[in-house]
């Protein structure tokens, strides 16, 4: 099962990291966008839809940020096998059900492998062995 909990941790590290990159995206498209209307000036709802951009681009990026992430730490803690990054991954496999498809999947095998019984020694015994 330890091999098991490595990947579960770099599945989470790429899904987080996708996330962020996802967030980037979402900025420099809106940024341009904005960009753009701003250049055309001469259109009178132009100057209304600036802020508007800037303002959900924004609030994309921090909210992508938001979710991607724990996914990182968690990933992490668990390749250093932490109980409290077992316990954080549980929970964030548990959102992830509602995330169809992909995260689905993640989901139901974050939750297999962190609440199987061989997978809990693991993670009470990491002071001691890693």
């Amino acid at each position: 099962m330890e091999t098991h909990v490595k990947v579960l941790g770099v599945l989470y590290i790429v899904a987080g990291a996708l996330g962020v990159i996802a967030a980037v995206l979402i900025v420099a498209i809106l940024g341009g966008v904005a960009g753009l209307v701003e250049a055309s000036a001469d259109v009178p709802d132009a100057q209304t839809a600036i802020p508007i951009l800037k303002m959900v681009g924004g609030g994309l990026f921090v909210f992508l940020l938001l979710i991607s992430a724990p996914g990182i730490v968690a990933g992490i803690g668990l390749l250093h096998f932490r109980n409290w990054a077992r316990i954080l991954t549980i929970v964030l496999s548990a959102l992830q059900l509602m995330n169809l498809p992909f995260g689905t999947a993640l989901g139901i095998y974050g939750l297999w492998v962190l609440l199987s019984q061989q997978t809990e020694p693991l993670f009470r015994t990491a002071g001691a062995t890693r």
